[in-house]
């Protein structure tokens, strides 16, 4: 076994069999994640001291000048020393176990074409706690598919899901064309490490493309419950989708004091509405982003481009904060 410390001089054994991440996950120590597969880069860690070992390709989400600098994605990689990382501990995700729990489908209904609306209910005993834009696995018929909770907590324990039919996906045949109310399934959780920071500065802003949408909807309505926090920010929401069907999402009911805008980046003649790329889009309204928080949801490519250019614009590298949409079959 060996030791990892962390930049608040925190410290937990890792196994030299398991990635970095998973040791950390397995000690009930919080490290930033999301796919846990490096497709993301959400993981990023410098190594400050110390080797480690390669178990999964790190090339799809980390440079070549990030690694000869000694940056790791912690998803992909073990141990093979004691080692010093420049990451802190997320400690609000302290005390929140992860679980796998079973529930039922209450309702399952389409908000567009290819796009359903799911609630699930767990057992009055087994409520799910966890924090909003977190996300669960789906485990039915042998299949494990992840998706982020599309609401905050609510006081009848039930969860949300908002789910695009992929064509030929095994789990899209599942929701669109077998499920059904009152079908029982496994969900695990919760997952993730995309959640509302406590310090937010003044501008806060949100980029969603597809069904990115649904955790900004539960960080939303996280904001909403708290009208004090919610007034002392200017909020900003830009939404991507390449169908205009698909803004299959209102957020007047919240009573939010904020920008929203929606944008199509496909080809759509019957669209009259602003076109283009979320990221790009949000750079043009002259936000402050040395006083900004940016909170990324959606699609790979999005994320990639929109950390690169906030960044360069000004944005500091710790207040990019995403949540990565990696499809499955």
């Amino acid at each position: 076994m060996h030791t990892i410390m962390l930049n608040t001089g925190r410290t937990f054994a890792a196994d030299p069999e398991i990635s970095i991440l998973d040791a950390a996950r397995g000690q009930g120590v919080a490290l930033e994640y999301s796919c846990r597969t490096g497709r993301c880069g959400v993981c990023k860690a410098m190594v400050q001291s110390g080797t480690t070992r390669l178990l999964r390709p790190e090339s799809e989400s980390l440079t070549p000048d990030e690694a000869s600098e000694g940056v790791i994605l912690t998803c992909c990689r073990a141990a093979d020393s004691d080692v010093s990382l420049d990451v802190e501990p997320l400690e609000r995700l302290s005390g929140l176990e992860v679980r796998t729990i079973p529930s039922r489908i209450v309702s399952i209904g389409h908000l567009a074409p290819t796009i359903v609306h799911v609630i699930l209910k767990t057992p009055p005993a087994s409520q799910m706690r966890f924090l909003p834009g977190q996300y669960i696995d789906v485990l039915v018929n042998g299949i494990r598919r992840s998706y982020s909770l599309a609401n905050a907590l609510r006081d009848d324990g039930l969860l949300e899901l908002i789910v695009k039919r992929y064509p030929g996906g095994k789990m899209s045949e599942y929701w669109f064309e077998q499920a059904k109310p009152n079908d029982l399934l496994r969900i695990e959780g919760p997952l993730g490490t995309f959640f509302m920071r406590d310090e937010a500065p003044t501008n806060i802003v949100f980029l969603a493309t597809g069904t990115g949408i649904a955790p900004v909807k539960a960080l939303l309505e996280e904001l909403a419950r708290d009208p004090q926090r919610a007034t002392r920010h200017r909020i900003s929401v830009f939404w991507g989708n390449r169908e205009a069907e698909n803004f299959c999402w209102d957020p007047v009911s919240l009573g939010l004091d904020m920008a929203f805008h929606h944008f199509l980046s496909g080809d759509s003649l019957d669209w009259s509405g602003a076109r283009g790329y979320v990221q790009d889009a949000a750079l043009r309204h002259g936000i402050d982003l040395q006083d900004a928080v940016v909170y990324a949801c959606g699609s790979t490519a999005m994320i990639a481009s929109a950390r690169e250019k906030f960044q360069a614009a000004g944005l500091p590298a710790k207040r990019f904060f995403s949540d990565a949409f990696v499809s499955s079959n």
